[in-house]
């Protein structure tokens, strides 16, 4: 099965009320800046829309909201779990809400191992599109290539999300995947030398406020343009890692949105805010890349 669903997708925040339900006409408004910003589409209730904390119905009303705020764009409903029948039925319900495609993480805690990997991807394929994601850091086990390569052969799974923090295991799979399966990179960071591998984009967090940069660096080496393409990637790197370290995803981006003008609200428990001093040094951070910096809630980083 061959679904395009773009190079650069970004991991939507899931904005909340101050009472801490979800804000859906705040996602709604967010994914239509996304989309403007140049993302191709979005992925909702994935780890940076802090699915661990979203019951089930949210995540499909998400969905709905969504698909129907950026219509013509995708829509990719993060629907994985630990278990397997829970991430089926969640699957079939997130289509019939309107996805286009599924993202459906690696089992997490109950490590099961290679041919569990495969029987749990081979049956949420049979619901939809899915595009895997391999992420140890999270999960505490890593599908390795040969899996990931078996998956791959399977008519319902499109790609793979990979952050598995080897590039050598990404190049065996972009060396051995067959024609049409995607390898979006799961790191920002890595989102360069994953193309240079032979991948397809990314599934992005910085794209939140720098999307039309990411965009412009994924075309600039589609088009053999290497030094803009390095040029933004090492311009935008400072910012993803500060991202990325200051505390766990999506702490410090949705903190961000806040402190730039966007209402993305508190987070559920057991995340909790930036400091006063790690929100400061976030922001400079973001104030320092300068134009590279697209995102505009109607007012400047300041």
């Amino acid at each position: 099965m061959t679904t395009e669903i773009g190079t650069l997708l970004t991991a939507m925040i899931t904005p909340f009320k101050k009472d801490g339900s979800v804000d859906y006409e705040a996602a709604e408004k967010l994914a239509v800046m996304l989309v403007a910003d140049g993302s191709d589409g979005v992925v909702v209730s994935g780890t940076t829309g802090e699915s661990p904390a979203l019951s089930d119905d949210e995540k499909v009303e998400l969905v709905k909201a969504i698909k129907k705020s950026i219509p013509g764009k995708n829509v990719v409903a993060g629907t994985g779990s630990n278990d397997t029948h829970h991430s089926v039925k969640l699957s079939e319900r997130a289509m019939k809400a309107g996805a286009d495609a599924l993202l459906a993480v690696v089992p997490y805690y109950n490590k099961p191992p290679q041919e569990g990997m495969y029987q749990h991807f081979k049956a949420i394929s049979e619901v939809g599109p899915t595009i895997m994601y391999n992420i140890q850091g999270r999960t505490a086990v890593n599908m390795t290539a040969a899996t990931t390569l078996r998956c791959a052969e399977l008519p319902g799974i499109i790609g793979v999300k990979e952050a598995s923090g080897d590039m050598d295991q990404i190049g065996f799979v972009c060396a051995g995947k067959p024609s049409g399966f995607r390898v979006w990179s799961g790191d920002d960071s890595w989102t360069l030398p994953v193309l240079a591998a032979g991948g397809y984009g990314v599934i992005c967090v910085v794209s939140h406020i720098a999307g039309r940069s990411m965009k412009r660096m994924i075309d600039a080496y589609s088009k053999g343009d290497n030094d803009l393409a390095r040029k933004i990637h090492l311009g935008l790197l400072p910012v993803i890692k500060t991202l990325m370290t200051t505390a766990a995803n999506p702490v410090p981006i949705k903190s961000a949105l806040n402190a730039m003008g966007f209402a993305a609200g508190p987070f559920r428990l057991p995340l909790v805010p930036l400091t006063e001093e790690q929100l400061a040094s976030v922001m400079q951070t973001v104030r320092d890349a300068g134009d590279l910096i697209t995102f505009n809630a109607g007012v400047k980083v300041a």
